[in-house]
């Protein structure tokens, strides 16, 4: 084991042992800020409480081009670990703890190449990403920054993603007549019954999609969650509520694809919003993808960082292309054991992540 890896275990192992689950949100600008503090001797560094668990370390050293950035928090623990979350086990070729592998790892390696180098470096570490809040990311904005590119840690394997699916979450409604269900019924007396032609409608619609590409993705990935409503068999259901979700490419235009849904069969719902959006990566105009897309492969075969395929999950680098900025995402890690109990990241892929970051800031190009 080389003196980096070492190092990143160890700033690893205090990362794990400091409780950012979310929720509770219950992270303030102590505890780990403080130890994070301590770690990065030279960085002018500043810390953001923007509420609700919702805290921004931003640290700065000399004058870099590009910021790393790396969400600090952690999903909560499931009853099946099989050891305290909040313990490091390094256990043969895996480190596991939570957040080890979402994303903590790649904080640690970080913190560790900034001790082992003296270059260029800007750091950013949040506390708001398994909130669906983007208060962190969203504070940090309103400042205008120049960076070259900003590179968001996540599990990719040690890959550079450089696209990946949109998220959007949809509540809506519809408004019916209560009765007696022997009798025979129009098309906008019961809710339910609306609805699940709605459900119908949408599930023929997602399939219409199937022919559509971008980066090595196929198609609209699309759930219904949840619907509720009605009273008992014998009554016709005067309202219903349903909420789903969409994933589109970042070629599909998502507000056209909300108008659609809201507007798939008659009579429309009587209520129908986001509760989450999150735009694809690249975010902006799907007429610019593409080109958006290979402006940060350049970059990412500037570093030297190699390239793999389109994901379909969604990270917080589709925040900073929405901003304006050259994105994409970085880290070690397989998002397989993400969120999972006993998490864990491969060592291998750690020491890989941490040497290439130490290469690039090392050789002034950070």
């Amino acid at each position: 084991m080389n003196k980096l890896l070492e190092d990143t275990l160890t700033h690893l192992r205090a990362l794990v042992g400091f409780d950012t689950r979310n929720p509770p949100r219950t992270i303030g600008t102590g505890g780990i800020f403080d130890y994070l503090r301590s770690a990065l001797p030279g960085f002018d560094v500043q810390v953001t409480d923007f509420g609700a668990g919702a805290v921004n370390l931003y640290a700065v050293r000399g004058k870099p081009k590009y910021l790393f950035n790396v969400h600090m928090d952690t999903v909560p623990d499931s009853p099946h670990w099989t050891a305290s979350p909040f313990e490091l086990r390094v256990d043969g070729e895996r480190a596991v703890g939570l957040g080890a592998c979402d994303i903590k790892g790649a904080a640690a390696a970080l913190v560790a190449v900034a001790h082992a180098t003296s270059g260029d470096m800007a750091l950013l570490l949040s506390t708001d990403e398994e909130a669906n809040d983007a208060r962190c990311i969203d504070g940090f904005l309103k400042t205008p920054r120049d960076y070259a590119a900003i590179i968001v840690a996540e599990p990719t394997k040690g890959e550079a993603v450089l696209a990946h699916r949109g998220i959007h979450s949809v509540q809506m409604s519809f408004s019916g007549r209560a009765g007696h269900a022997s009798g025979e019924q129009k098309p906008s007396d019961s809710a339910l019954h609306q609805a699940i032609r709605w459900g119908a409608a949408a599930l023929d619609f997602v399939q219409d999609q199937s022919h559509e590409r971008f980066g090595g993705l196929t198609g609209l990935r699309f759930n219904i969650g949840k619907v509720e409503g009605g009273i008992k068999a014998n009554v016709i259901a005067p309202t219903a509520d349903v909420r789903f979700g969409f994933r589109p490419l970042p070629s599909m235009d998502a507000d056209r694809m909300l108008e659609t849904f809201r507007t798939l069969v008659e009579p429309y719902p009587v209520t129908f919003g986001e509760t989450f959006r999150g735009d694809s990566l690249p975010a902006g105009d799907t007429a610019t993808a593409e080109s958006r897309r290979l402006a940060a492969r350049d970059i990412a075969d500037e570093l030297e960082i190699p390239v793999g395929n389109a994901v379909d999950f969604w990270t917080e680098s589709a925040l900073f292309s929405a901003a304006g900025f050259t994105s994409f995402v970085y880290g070690p890690g397989d998002i397989a054991q993400a969120h999972s109990a006993d998490e864990w990241v491969a060592l291998d892929q750690l020491q890989q992540y941490a040497q290439t970051i130490y290469r690039i800031v090392e050789s002034g190009n950070a």
